[in-house]
């Protein structure tokens, strides 16, 4: 499978785990705080993680999983995991 298709559909299976936790990812909502702007607990958010890294196959280390704060920056660094392999 090409590299562009693989990064789509787990985009695609990413997006659905935020959009079932009540993330919305359109426009400036992606820049969102977890802690601040959407009033979440370390405990979910490390949740969060845990259940993206299954979805994408990747895993980020502790440091980069507790100094992410936004849906977008869990995002990129999933992915550059992912690009990786």
């Amino acid at each position: 499978m090409k590299k562009a298709v693989k990064g789509y559909r787990i985009l695609k299976k990413i997006t659905k785990v935020f959009h079932g936790h009540g993330i919305d990812l359109v426009g400036q909502k992606k820049f969102a705080n977890l802690y601040n702007d959407l009033k979440m607990n370390e405990n979910f958010v490390m949740w969060l993680i845990y259940e993206l890294e299954l979805t994408s196959n990747s895993q980020l280390n502790d440091q980069e999983a507790k100094s992410v704060q936004t849906p977008l920056e869990i995002i990129e660094k999933l992915r550059e995991k992912n690009n990786r392999h």
